[in-house]
């Protein structure tokens, strides 16, 4: 039987779908919590009037506002966060956007929780953190779409079959241009994906492909393999979501259409199935089509990779300074290609250290902001 659910980020992109599939699915909301106290949040808070509210951020006059209307059911800060997370015996679908969502994740697994986790700072910023907090119980769910595909595909399995992992990666809207074309692409075009509809640093990830270096990233401590049997492939129409190659040569996939909502579903049900609230997929009339990645054009895939492979503080630093470098672009503060270049001199410029708690995992963040900006800065 489904537990109640708590979204964090109710108000983002995953928050509000996994809203749409627990209401389908007639789940109760136990807890929904947010970044800012806008109206968006107050009707959220409407729709579910028996539902704890959490608020991180907001002005004293914004979360007095937000009292007004809802009541007292609603607490503010970073604790606030971390007290909905520990309900007992709910699923939390982690939907926070930035490395404060680990904090978050570490709360519900200590709680003994589903974590549903679709906030990729905790594993990427905090991935040996967040695993040894695994490690004391509760139970992780990725719903990302790739890793969500290989945590199905690895049911009933042994983890020293897989032979490799292969992460699939649409290419984005930029898939076959050259660098002299993306010098100068805007943040309009860039936030043009052609097969999903995501949150706007996501789909600029997914534009440059940091969003695939994340991705393997994630995967190398979801399922404990090494970044040398994870391959990515550009599948440019999104069907095929991920797949296993076993080392008797066989292959699992997991196919369907694009959309965020089955893997929201699978992560708050599974392993039981129900009715898909997508449509179904038909083959006929299909063409499914697969290309390497033009890494000289996307240099991003292997900054990423590199900084995985070094572990520790890298990734934390790689993922704060990508989000700095994004959010300056979405500004028009500087061009796309810069992006890249300003996540690898931060990569270059803040010292390795070891990663063993929440708080080494903050500071390599606050140091990483802080180069990052000042890269930024320089080059304007």
């Amino acid at each position: 039987m489904s537990r109640p659910v708590v979204v964090l980020g109710a108000t983002g992109s995953i928050g509000s779908q996994t809203l749409e599939v627990a209401d389908r699915l007639g789940l109760q909301i136990a807890a929904v919590a947010s970044r800012r106290p806008g109206p968006e949040l107050v009707e959220v808070a409407r729709r579910y009037p028996d539902a704890r509210v959490a608020v991180t951020g907001g002005s004293a006059e914004e979360r007095e506002a937000v009292v007004a209307v809802i009541g007292h059911r609603v607490s503010f800060g970073a604790e606030a966060l971390m007290e909905v997370a520990s309900i007992p015996g709910v699923t939390v679908v982690n939907g926070v956007v930035g490395a404060a969502g680990l904090e978050a994740s570490i709360s519900a697994l200590a709680a003994g929780n589903r974590l549903a986790l679709a906030n990729k700072e905790s594993l990427v910023a905090g991935g040996p953190v967040l695993k040894a907090a695994l490690g004391e119980g509760g139970e992780l769910i990725p719903v990302d779409s790739e890793h969500s595909a290989l945590h199905q595909c690895l049911v009933g399995e042994e983890i020293e079959s897989v032979r490799r992992l292969m992460l699939t990666a649409s290419g984005g809207p930029f898939r076959g241009r050259t660098t002299d074309d993306l010098a100068s692409v805007t943040p309009e075009e860039a936030l043009r994906h052609p097969t999903w509809e995501m949150g706007r640093r996501i789909t600029i990830d997914s534009a440059t492909l940091f969003n695939k270096g994340l991705e393997v990233i994630e995967a190398h401590y979801l399922f404990d393999l090494p970044y040398d049997r994870i391959e990515v492939v550009v599948h440019p129409q999104s069907i095929l979501h991920s797949a296993v190659e076993f080392i008797d040569g066989s292959w699992k996939g997991h196919l369907g259409h694009p959309d965020m909502r089955i893997p929201i579903q699978y992560a708050l049900t599974g392993p039981q199935r129900d009715p898909s609230p997508a449509p179904f997929f038909d083959f006929p009339g299909t063409t499914l089509s697969f290309e390497p990645v033009d890494r000289e054009t996307f240099p991003a895939l292997d900054i990423a990779l590199a900084a995985g492979r070094a572990g520790g503080s890298a990734p934390a630093v790689l993922n704060a300074a990508d989000e700095i470098a994004v959010e300056a672009f979405l500004q028009g503060r500087i061009g796309f290609l810069t992006i890249a270049r300003v996540v690898e001199a931060t990569l270059e410029t803040v010292s390795w250290r070891a990663v063993e708690t929440v708080q080494d995992v903050v500071d390599a963040d606050a140091e990483a902001r802080s180069v990052a900006a000042s890269l930024v800065a320089g080059a304007c």
